[in-house]
């Protein structure tokens, strides 16, 4: 199979591409945008889980698994607390249908 030698662009590409043939050198600027995350923030904990943090998870399971047996079992709650949830889910789905400008369309329908 024949190879051929890269292509090398015209005087005209490269004027339209910023320059004949020329590299450019990118430049990062110097100063805090520049830094990176870990350089600003300090270097990241060596475990995402604290000690404390595992003995909180662990007094939860427990408490959820041994409260229910200790404790006795509650009343019902009124029925009007039981429709508590029902009209938070509807709120929801009403927010999720109003346009994301709907601000901006209060003010020009209450200036007309």
């Amino acid at each position: 199979m024949e190879r051929r030698p890269p292509r090398r662009r015209s005087s005209r590409a490269g004027a339209m591409h910023g320059g004949g043939g020329e590299q450019k050198q990118h430049r990062r600027p110097q100063g805090a945008a520049s830094r990176g995350y870990h350089q600003l923030m300090g270097p990241p904990a060596p475990g995402y889980y604290t000690a404390e943090l595992v003995l909180a998870f662990l007094f939860v399971a427990v408490s959820l698994a041994i409260l229910p047996l200790v404790l006795p079992p509650l009343a019902p709650p009124p029925a009007l607390l039981l429709l508590l949830p029902v009209g938070l889910l509807a709120v929801l789905v009403a927010l999720a249908f109003v346009p994301l400008d709907a601000h901006s369309h209060l003010i020009v329908a209450a200036a007309r």
